[in-house]
């Protein structure tokens, strides 16, 4: 029996010679997680289907490119991420570049202390309700694990900005928690 890996990494080598029916079964296989990757950035579910195939059609015409020093689902990923973000600049979001003087009031980023009770579920929930600048950049740092540097690259923010919109951000969900007794203190 064929395992999940080597059945994706035949499919891959299929869509690499442009096999339809290949693309059908990789696109099955990966396009609920690249739906709600989208969903996360743009929080708007008809955008958020429209980001998802705009991305498998790029997967699809760059496929070639895809050289397996990461797996297929991180590479699509990736291309969802950017796609989100391209949507939001198109939007016009304005990514407001704080002064750099205002480093030394960052908070510490290990601050974030909540009640037992509350659910990665409830966090991802509040972070939905954030303005877009700070739905970012907590999205990509708490939910996406990258660091503020590549955050600054993606956004084309400084990185003192991005800092800036994590710790107001998440100065916004304890408060969204508080107000729901989930968060403790602050």
């Amino acid at each position: 029996m064929k395992s999940t890996k080597q059945f994706h990494q035949k499919l891959i080598r299929a869509c690499q010679k442009k096999d339809k029916k290949a693309q059908l079964k990789l696109y099955n296989s990966y396009s609920k997680a690249m739906f709600l990757i989208a969903y996360r950035y743009v929080n708007d579910q008809f955008l958020a289907e429209d980001i998802m195939q705009e991305a498998f059609i790029k997967a699809f015409k760059y496929i070639e490119n895809y050289k397996g020093n990461v797996s297929f689902g991180a590479w699509l990923k990736k291309i969802v991420i950017n796609q989100s973000i391209d949507e939001l600049k198109k939007k016009k979001l304005v990514m407001i570049s704080i002064n750099s003087d205002l480093h030394k009031e960052l908070e510490d980023e290990n601050d974030w202390e909540v009640d037992n009770s509350v659910t990665s579920q409830m966090i991802i929930e509040a972070i939905k309700k954030q303005k877009d600048k700070y739905r970012l950049v907590l999205t990509l740092y708490l939910l996406e694990g990258y660091d503020h540097k590549e955050i600054a690259e993606i956004l084309e923010i400084s990185e003192v900005t991005s800092r800036t919109h994590l710790m107001r951000g998440k100065k916004l969900i304890r408060e969204h928690l508080k107000f729901a007794n989930y968060a403790e203190g602050y």
